[in-house]
């Protein structure tokens, strides 16, 4: 192999632009230097890495050097457990699980349990129906509480009350915390109140020094009050918890929920078309670029994923889609569960729009896009063959559920 040193002009651009990703990994770093009195000099910041909650950590042992040289390496931090063998108390947490996975609301909803918890409470999540979350411990669950049973499925607020009233009954929680949200939560929590006879507060965006505020007058006042037994909390209220690993051990109610007489009948969802879902709200997103070549096999794959469209700026640009459907810091932020982002290399702009996003997949042909770099499941290839692939694999997997069904 030749000894001699290559420009890498990509990285030279990468490490002069500011606003790209990886512009802070680009750049030297400088662990000590002679000082002007001829002593050794060390920067104990410059020793580290950055962890997976995106924490830098400092390894004073010398088996990972961040920077330039092992910037690549991939390091798994191991976070502190924090445990509660018996505790004083519990904060319960009722999530709103969308789709059956914790959504950014609910994580914040349990960092704000952690800040009324203290040393001595433990946080209680209670969940209905199973789900597919597998990340309680590091969100900050320490007690789980599965709620299984075909009376809690699908619309069932008043069933719903009952199994959170036998909660109640058994665990006496010091707080009762649920989303205000549009996805249920706002509704059960005040269904609850109810039941409990309870006032709750609502709208509570910060618990500080024994008090609720929340918001009021239209969302442009603050109101503050004692804080409640129950709190609808909105999103932001807390920071979510990223700095300790949590037990997340199951627990079960002594007593069996009954199935009541219920007065009202689920009908199932009803059916929206995807392209009058504004992109700001939508949870499924199929997005296009510049190496799309046959839109009309994008149309047609989007509407058997049931998905909604996006594009990036250069195929809004080029007349391939509308404005109000561009995805990006120049048009719209998402903060879709799913993004999947088919022949978009992805530009800084791009990228900060679709940060709040949950998954994103990326197909592309070039592998070393930063559309990949940033996407939790590449595919590299032709766009085409890959979404006639697609569409041929949800076609199957919809015929065969029909046949289980009949």
């Amino acid at each position: 192999m030749s000894d001699i040193i290559r420009r890498d002009p990509r990285a030279e651009w990468i490490a002069r632009n500011r606003l790209h990703p990886l512009h802070a990994a680009m750049q030297p770093a400088q662990h000590s230097w002679m000082g002007p009195n001829g002593v050794i000099r060390k920067n104990l910041h410059g020793i580290g890495f950055i962890g997976p909650n995106g924490i830098k950590r400092i390894d004073r042992s010398g088996a990972q050097q961040g920077g330039a040289v092992k910037r690549s390496a991939t390091v798994e931090v191991q976070l502190p457990l924090h445990q509660v063998p018996a505790p004083a108390f519990y904060i319960s947490v009722v999530p709103d699980m969308v789709g059956g996975r914790l959504s950014s609301h609910d994580r914040d909803l349990l960092g704000l349990a952690h800040q009324l918890a203290g040393n001595d409470g433990a946080v209680l999540a209670v969940v209905f129906g199973e789900h597919k979350e597998s990340a309680f411990a590091t969100a900050g669950v320490d007690r789980l509480l599965v709620l299984e049973g075909d009376q809690f499925s699908g619309y069932a607020p008043e069933q719903r009350v009952q199994g959170l009233r036998a909660v109640d009954n058994q665990f006496n929680p010091r707080h009762w915390l649920l989303p205000d949200s549009r996805s249920g939560g706002g509704e059960l929590g005040r269904r609850f109140a109810a039941a409990l006879g309870e006032r709750p507060a609502t709208r509570v965006w910060q618990v500080k020094d024994q008090e609720c505020i929340g918001r009021a007058g239209a969302g442009l006042q603050d109101l503050a009050r004692p804080v409640a037994r129950l709190i609808l909390a909105a999103a932001e209220c807390a920071e979510p918890v990223s700095e300790t690993r949590h037990e997340a051990l199951p627990v079960e109610l002594s007593t069996t929920v009954a199935r009541s007489l219920s007065r009202i009948e689920d009908l199932g969802a009803v059916a929206v078309d995807p392209a009058a879902i504004p992109m700001a709200e939508a949870e499924f997103i199929f997005s296009g670029g510049n190496g799309v070549r046959d839109w009309a096999l994008f149309h047609q794959t989007a509407a058997a994923l049931g998905a909604t469209e996006g594009a990036s700026r250069v195929a809004v640009d080029d007349g391939f889609m509308a404005r109000d459907r561009q995805v990006g810091a120049s048009g719209t932020w998402v903060t879709a569960r799913v993004y999947v982002a088919v022949g978009i290399s992805g530009a800084i702009q791009h990228l900060q729009g679709i940060g709040a996003c949950d998954k994103v997949v990326a197909i592309n042909l070039d592998p070393g896009c930063d559309m990949i770099k940033r996407a939790d499941l590449s595919v590299i290839g032709e766009s085409a063959e890959i979404l006639q692939a697609l569409i041929a694999a949800v076609a199957a997997y919809r015929n065969e559920a029909k046949r289980d069904a009949a």
